[in-house]
């Protein structure tokens, strides 16, 4: 349900804000008229100022790159879900934000055989794709089958769902996922596995299916339109099975410069944004912002990183790892950089959750013993031209970030200086997201900073396990047999306290091998235009399907 997603260390808060569309809450359901471009139409004054929640107006979202694909299946960065997900694609049972708890979507119940190897859907009846074709359990046995397919661009949601044995539609609405073994977050994944519609999906390509870019769900918006390089936008769907939404359209509005976001947020051309650090504690605290803005910092599941790829001669050591974490100064960043707006983490489980393992203390900013560790590794100048070498290689290497990643690059700048100063050539390297995660894919980088965005609990196997190494989310092929056992005990141990403790024993291998230097889990800022009302900052984030504007204040007239 809540995989492991990519992101830029700016948008935690983005991600963070829409985390969780799919909800619903009190809501009235009303059909606009509604326009099909989304240029602002004149503000207008309203003759009626309700007492509760209304329909109409429009919510226009700051996206700081743009996805690869609407396809949530090939999918592998938080774009794709921060659109699609409990917006335009649903899943059988979804997680409430307020409670945390699993609840029903599109599965109005569930069984769970004792031996928890056996989990079985009632799917609600009269649930209709948005081209009016109906929703069945074979949607949801197709999906499966896809997911599973090797010829398909999925290998970060196999691993989630490797365990089941079979997945078979008992009739039209009911399904049923059979497990090999038991797996802790069973009803989690199954019941928030992707699901695309076969009658579309079904033939050609699925990679390069044109429903990639114009995807069809059953959710509360459909797909409008994608302007590639400035928008996507998605319309309040008439039809929809549940309680409606009260906004008619999303827009997201796509903008690279994190400047240049926040000069068109003051303009008020766009609605919600996150705010890089120094947006937040310095450029949004005049009267004109706060008398339009309201502004949101909390903590949600993420965390940042410097990954460093271990199949460069450099990284291959962990004693170079390890002297690199050494040469990151964590608490001057998150004072001066972050203004505080985080904390610094060791291992990669939510810091706020009994996973995390605060009795390991992060490594000091320390030069002197980073140069102890690059001389035991034999990374010495033998030349004498300033440059570290070892065996006829020299150190240096390119540093990988996402454009945009304002957050990111002044980490980087801040490493390089570090890095002259150790004889270790470094060159900061800036491309736009689809070339950036092309290259993570292909394995080609040498070093990369980002983030993570996680689930209440999460499951290491994604991003750690050995067998994600070739192809998957292991990026930068780390390789421990214990850390492979404790993660494959872990997911079969039901008992959370022994699960914890495995847990503990992997973050201490991580933690020794150092095969990312830990940054933040970092807060998310988020600004939202004071127009909107019912703005609630639950467990896991805002959700905007709650939001609507009083009459008066409605902005983009239909």
């Amino acid at each position: 349900m809540k995989r492991l997603f990519l992101l830029t260390i700016l948008n935690i808060a983005l991600l963070s804000a829409l985390v969780s569309c799919g909800s619903s809450s009190d809501r009235n359901s009303e059909k606009g008229t509604e326009s099909k471009s989304s240029e602002p139409a004149p503000r207008t004054d309203k003759d009626t100022a309700g007492s509760g929640p209304v329909e109409g107006d429009w919510l226009i979202y700051h996206l700081s790159a743009e996805p690869g694909t609407l396809n949530p299946v090939t999918a592998t960065d938080a774009y794709e879900s921060i659109i699609n997900n409990g917006n335009v694609y649903e899943t059988l049972i979804e997680r409430d934000t307020e409670t945390l708890e699993l609840k029903p979507l599109l599965a109005e119940s569930w069984e769970i055989s004792d031996d928890k190897l056996t989990f079985t859907f009632k799917i609600r009846e009269g649930i209709k794709w948005q081209d009016g074709v109906p929703f069945t359990s074979e949607d949801v046995v197709f999906s499966y089958e896809t997911i599973m397919n090797p010829k398909v661009d999925a290998p970060q949601l196999r691993s989630y769902y490797q365990e089941i044995r079979d997945v078979r539609a008992i009739d039209e609405h009911t399904v049923k996922f059979t497990y090999a073994r038991p797996y802790f977050l069973a009803l989690e994944f199954c019941g928030g596995m992707p699901i695309v519609p076969r009658h579309i999906f079904g033939e050609g390509d699925f990679n390069t299916n044109p429903a990639g870019r114009k995807p069809v769900g059953t959710g509360p918006y459909k797909f409008e339109k994608w302007t590639t390089g400035r928008e996507i936008v998605l319309e309040k769907n008439p039809d929809y099975w549940g309680e409606k939404p009260h906004l008619n359209r999303i827009v997201f509005r796509i903008i690279t410069d994190t400047s240049v976001t926040l000069q068109v947020l003051k303009r008020e051309e766009l609605d919600v944004s996150s705010l890089t650090p120094i947006q937040w504690s310095r450029q949004t605290n005049s009267k004109d912002f706060e008398s339009n803005f309201d502004k949101f910092s909390y903590f949600t599941p993420n965390y940042s990183y410097i990954g460093w790829n271990s199949r460069r001669p450099f990284f291959s050591d962990k004693r170079v790892r390890t002297a690199m974490t050494h040469l990151v100064n964590r608490e001057l960043i998150l004072d001066k950089i972050m203004f505080d707006l985080g904390a610094v983490v060791t291992n990669p489980f939510y810091i706020n959750s009994p996973e995390y393992d605060k009795s390991i203390e992060p490594y000091p900013y320390d030069p002197k013993k980073a140069v102890e560790l690059l001389e035991e590794a034999d990374w010495i100048d033998h030349d004498g031209d300033g440059i570290r070498d070892k065996n006829g290689v020299k150190f240096a290497f390119e540093f990988l970030i996402p454009g945009g990643s304002e957050t990111g690059e002044k980490i980087a700048t801040i490493l390089k200086e570090e890095l002259d100063n150790m004889g270790i050539a470094m060159d900061i390297r800036k491309t736009e997201w689809a070339v950036f995660t092309t290259r993570l894919n292909e394995r080609n980088f040498d070093a990369v900073t980002l983030a993570w965005s996680m689930g209440v609990e999460s499951d290491p196997y994604q991003i750690w396990s050995s067998t994600q190494a070739e192809s998957g989310s292991n990026f930068i092929g780390f390789k421990n047999a214990e850390a492979d056992r404790l993660i494959e005990a872990a997911r079969k141990e039901f008992d959370r306290e022994k699960r914890i403790e495995m847990y503990r024993k992997f973050s201490e291998i991580v933690h020794e091998e150092q095969p990312y230097t830990f940054l933040f889990c970092r807060k998310a800022t988020v600004a939202v235009n004071k127009r909107f009302e019912n703005v609630v900052v639950h467990p896991l984030g805002l959700e905007p399907t709650e939001w609507y504007v009083p009459l008066p204040l409605q902005k983009y007239s239909e």
